[in-house]
């Protein structure tokens, strides 16, 4: 199976920066509701960002492989 690993790395590099803008609209939510005590909504909001994060570089790594 022959992949164009240009092509694949692109899709790779435009994945990684559309859950970067995720992660950032995330911590744009977080942000306004950090001084409340609504954990109920903070709690998932954090997980949500750490998770997008770990996305993220897993991603790159992928991506970095296809160099």
């Amino acid at each position: 199976m022959d992949i164009d690993l240009v092509a694949f790395s692109a899709e790779l590099s435009a994945l990684e920066e559309h859950l970067s803008r995720c992660r950032d609209r995330v911590e744009g939510l977080i942000t306004p509701l950090r001084s409340s005590e609504r954990e109920d909504i903070l709690s998932p909001l954090y997980e949500s960002e750490r998770l997008l994060r770990s996305a993220e570089r897993a991603i790159s790594r992928a991506e970095r492989a296809t160099r």
